[in-house]
């Protein structure tokens, strides 16, 4: 099991942030990602630009301020969770996964992989509200 957390301040608004993460049909801001596939209210599917596919189950909703979900594909499973909040004009997030790998193989590389994963995820949400109006 590996558990890795973010956290990231930005200069905006809350609902800004909450509509950008959330949406499940505008994800071009994303890089690690190359469709999303909406499957029910509960449930879709992110492939990356190679094709391969992960199943999100989502858990939690609380509008402006949290999100949750269950992940898993053919080498993890495991839950993300994220918070949201709001003070002097400024937005947090606050994300936090736990993955367990499913190959022994790949136990010693989920850490780094997931730290990785989530300072990209940063960076492109940066990106993409210094773009929105």
């Amino acid at each position: 099991m590996a558990i890795t957390n973010i956290k990231a301040v930005f200069d905006c608004d809350i609902q800004q942030v909450w509509q950008i993460v959330t949406s499940l049909t505008e994800y071009s801001w994303r890089s690690d990602i190359s469709k999303i596939e909406q499957i029910s209210e509960q449930q879709f599917i992110e492939y990356t630009p190679d094709g391969y596919a992960t199943t999100f189950t989502i858990t939690s909703r609380e509008y402006l301020k949290s999100w949750a979900f269950d992940m898993e594909n053919d080498n993890m499973k495991g839950h993300w969770a994220g918070h949201f909040s709001q003070a002097n004009g400024k937005t947090e997030i606050d994300f936090t996964e736990d993955v367990t790998a499913k190959k022994l193989i790949m136990k010693p590389f989920v850490k780094g992989y997931l730290k990785k994963q989530q300072a990209q995820y940063v960076a492109d949400l940066q990106k993409a509200i210094s773009v929105k109006p």
